[in-house]
């Protein structure tokens, strides 16, 4: 059960509106990834900066950490590794040499409706909110995985975005953690331009 604000002037609407135009400085370049490429053939290195370089990854990330501090104690405790498991299938399938339709619009889909649940503080049972985040990783493990450089080693690769998943998605909970401790509406704010980012990268 949760609340909706109910006009355009709630603390939550303004916040979002302040925040959104900040993220959307950067939309250019999440739809890009620049920088993957010039990865150098790198493996741990280059799979350690590859989520930070797409701003549709990163966003992705931080809304799950922040989305499993509303939820059950141990889908909360489980996220990080979720979002791990979910980007290692993805980039093992990717690897594979298994095709998964709509991956970019999967991975925008996912910063869309992660912002959603932020924004109306959605609480789910944890099966359904570990099939949830696994789902919503896999699309990014997917494209991380085939965009791994010619070269790079495929452990190292694969264990550099694995420690840098598990680091987002922690700074997510710790983000959460503290707008939760000063207002709850900060949070639904901040899930609404999530939301509309995501809205962006799908649509725009």
């Amino acid at each position: 059960m949760f609340h909706t604000p109910t006009h355009l002037t709630t603390p939550a609407t303004r916040a979002a509106l302040a925040a959104a135009p900040l993220l959307l400085l950067f939309a250019g370049v999440a739809l890009a990834h620049p920088g993957h490429e010039q990865a150098h053939g790198g493996g741990f290195a280059a799979g350690l900066a590859h989520p930070l370089l797409g701003l549709d990854h990163l966003l992705a990330m931080l809304a799950v950490g922040l989305w499993s501090l509303r939820q059950s104690r141990a889908l909360g405790l489980a996220a990080p590794l979720l979002a791990a498991a979910g980007m290692l299938l993805g980039a093992g399938l990717a690897w594979a040499g298994i095709v998964l339709p709509g991956v970019e619009f999967g991975i925008a889909l996912s910063v869309l409706l992660a912002g959603v649940l932020i924004a109306a503080l959605v609480r789910v049972p944890s099966l359904i909110g570990a099939g949830v985040i696994l789902l919503f990783m896999l699309f990014h493990g997917h494209a991380h995985g085939s965009e791994m450089p010619q070269g790079a080693s495929l452990i190292a690769y694969f264990a550099g975005f694995t420690l840098a998943t598990l680091a987002i998605t922690l700074a997510g909970r710790l983000a959460g953690g503290w707008l939760m401790a000063r207002e709850s509406r900060l949070l639904r704010g901040l899930g609404v331009a999530l939301a509309a980012v995501g809205a962006f990268f799908a649509f725009g």
